[in-house]
């Protein structure tokens, strides 16, 4: 069995409200066109950086030439987006392979870091994991590579945000930007509606002889053994990045039109989760050995 990835669909209505905050309209007035470029070797980190940092930054240097699609993305790379319903640009974006902001976002802290960033730039804005803080009043100066910049409508209130990018240093950032544009190198813009930045880099990495995913779904069953016949030990109200060390043949389960008998073994919760519901597009996850 192969399996195509969930990201999108298990997003549900967050992913239309997750696209209304980066159609990059309220951006592009601040910055004139001539201001940023696409060239991918201007792409990197530009100031001294952690070995996670970095990494960030690099996975989201990859994705430069890239489309922006109104709601496209997702952390295994570009998809098709949504058509903007303003009209412009972005009207059939549904029809374009690529990334809006905050999908590129996600994509480069969970490719790059094993970070699961939440749907939507309002919430990556007030994501509880972040590491540091930095309210607009200091600027860039104590920002490092890897961090990420945000823009709302009223900068005092996060859940406002409707701009994210990931920095560079140097005053340098890289960003899906709106509709009509490949992701790009522009300049920060220290504008009215710039927010401040959080860092993501520092966050706990997976334990030794385990391997990141993430899972899919809500209220998924974490059991006891690799199989249904004993109740659940714990459940995971949606998507979630879990540490698989091993996995194992188990009872066969069909779910959500799919079937396997492929289970994985989470030591933090010390249950098995069925392989349906990790979001991978092989049933058999890659790099992962048999328990």
């Amino acid at each position: 069995m192969h399996r195509a990835h969930r990201t999108l669909a298990t997003a549900g209505g967050l992913l239309l409200a997750t696209a209304l905050t980066c159609t990059g309209t309220a951006m592009a007035a601040s910055a004139p066109a001539s201001a940023a470029t696409s060239a991918a070797a201007d792409c990197r980190a530009l100031a001294d950086a952690s070995a996670q940092a970095q990494a960030i930054v690099n996975a989201a240097c990859s994705q430069i030439g890239v489309p922006y699609s109104w709601g496209g993305g997702s952390i295994h790379g570009p998809t098709f987006g949504q058509d903007y319903p303003g009209g412009g640009p972005g009207a059939h974006d549904s029809r374009v392979k690529g990334f809006d902001c905050s999908h590129l976002v996600q994509y480069a802290a969970w490719q790059g870091a094993g970070i699961a960033l939440p749907e939507g730039t309002w919430n990556q804005a007030r994501w509880s994991g972040a590491t540091a803080r930095f309210d607009r009043t200091r600027g860039i100066a104590p920002l490092q590579p890897g961090d990420l910049l945000l823009w709302g409508s009223d900068p005092a209130n996060l859940g406002s945000v409707h701009h994210i990018a990931v920095y560079l240093g140097n005053g340098k950032m890289v960003e899906a930007r709106e509709s009509g544009t490949l992701v790009m190198v522009s300049d920060v813009r220290l504008n009215a509606q710039y927010a401040g930045a959080l860092r993501i880099a520092g966050t706990g990495q997976p334990p030794a002889n385990t391997k990141r995913f993430m899972t899919w779904g809500t209220d998924v069953s974490l059991r006891p053994e690799p199989g249904t016949r004993k109740p659940p030990v714990s459940r995971l109200p949606g998507p979630t990045a879990v540490d698989v060390l091993c996995q194992a043949r188990g009872e066969t389960v069909t779910a959500e039109g799919y079937t396997n008998d492929a289970w994985s073994y989470l030591p933090k919760y010390n249950a098995w989760i069925s392989n349906i519901y990790i979001d991978d597009p092989a049933a058999w996850l890659p790099g992962v050995p048999t328990c």
